[in-house]
């Protein structure tokens, strides 16, 4: 009976303790403490010992001493969907760069689909490593409903369709969206066409929603958007179709990358912007000051909402409570450049 309930003991506790080690290791806790920090005055075989149980044990030395210093494995988890995208690399950046300064590093895993299973298996992977919190980049498919994540463990979601769930930063992008719609109208354009982004993408379904809407309460026409992938190549494409009517004075494209293919594919089929098309863009790179001609576009604050991802975490986790109510809601700017002016007379 002793042993069955020993056995349940050691597999519900929460992990291995220094005093675990040291005990396998027949040595005192200041011993293995010298040992985790990597203190010169241990002798080899002393040293060795306390290394193989640690080893044993699944208590990694670099971890041990982080959490002997601070309490804390000072790594954030970092869970992203397509690091190609320039606006998940960006946020990236921005978190690494926010954690830093704080003293923590990043692990971070690239999840191939932005299906529920995937992500929730991304989070309990990174769970069963050495992190103190979580970072969700883009939920994507996944829901507030849907979305399982491992208890207890702090987290913060890159996406304002969690807010009143999960501790919530985002971009404005209804803001956003509607501000470049409204420039296109103020301008004298009867409508505006849109290139947007893929249909499993949150951000890009919020800004489709708020491009129509906008249209809708102007008592104008709301096209049939095209879909691209946010590359340059699939805004190409649909710059090609656009150049096909006669009647498209106005574009707003979901990214600058797409836009950038707009543009081209518009230059190469005779139709100067902005002179007979005005284009605007999304995310705003350094690279749309510099296309030809510069190209207006909605700003979003990278390094804004990196940072507050990261503060809301390092909330969590030193101050021990949760932040389920905790949102930011980071504003947009449109950036007005060459590429918008009035449509051509009639």
């Amino acid at each position: 009976m002793s042993n069955a309930h020993a056995g349940t003991s050691a597999r519900t506790r929460p992990g291995p303790s220094i005093g675990d080690v040291a005990r396998l290791a027949g040595l005192s806790q200041q011993t293995v403490s010298r040992v985790a920090n990597g203190a010169d005055n241990v002798r080899p075989a002393t040293r060795d010992r306390v290394l193989a149980a640690m080893d044993q044990l699944g208590y990694s030395p670099n971890h041990a001493a982080r959490a002997l210093r601070s309490g804390s494995f000072q790594t954030i988890g970092v869970i992203a969907h397509r690091l190609s995208r320039t606006g998940e690399a960006r946020t990236v950046e921005a978190v690494v760069e926010a954690a830093r300064a704080e003293g923590y590093t990043v692990s971070l895993i690239d999840v191939e689909t932005p299906s529920q299973t995937d992500m929730t298996a991304a989070a309990v992977r990174l769970s069963h490593q050495a992190i103190d919190g979580l970072i969700i980049i883009r939920a994507e498919d996944a829901t507030p409903s849907t979305l399982a994540l491992p208890p207890r463990m702090p987290v913060v979601v890159s996406d304002s369709r969690f807010i009143g769930h999960l501790p919530a930063v985002g971009a404005d992008q209804a803001a956003g969206t509607t501000t470049a719609v409204q420039h296109l109208l103020d301008l004298g354009h009867r409508t505006v066409h849109h290139v947007r982004g893929p249909l499993d993408s949150g951000p890009a379904q919020m800004r489709a929603d708020a491009w129509a809407a906008r249209l809708r309460s102007a008592g104008r026409v709301v096209t049939e958007p095209i879909v691209g992938d946010w590359t340059a190549e699939s805004g190409f494409a649909a710059g090609r179709r656009l150049a096909e009517l006669d009647d498209v004075t106005a574009v707003l494209c979901a990214n600058d990358e797409m836009a950038a293919g707009v543009m081209l594919a518009l230059h190469d089929a005779g139709r100067r912007i902005p002179q007979d098309v005005s284009v605007i863009g999304y995310d705003d790179l350094p690279l749309s000051a510099f296309l030809l001609p510069p190209l207006t576009s909605v700003n979003l604050n990278f390094s804004t909402i990196g940072h507050e991802l990261v503060k809301a975490l390092l909330t969590q986790l030193r101050d021990g409570v949760g932040l389920s109510g905790h949102h930011v809601l980071v504003p947009t700017q449109l950036v007005v450049r060459s590429s918008t002016a009035p449509p051509p007379a009639a």
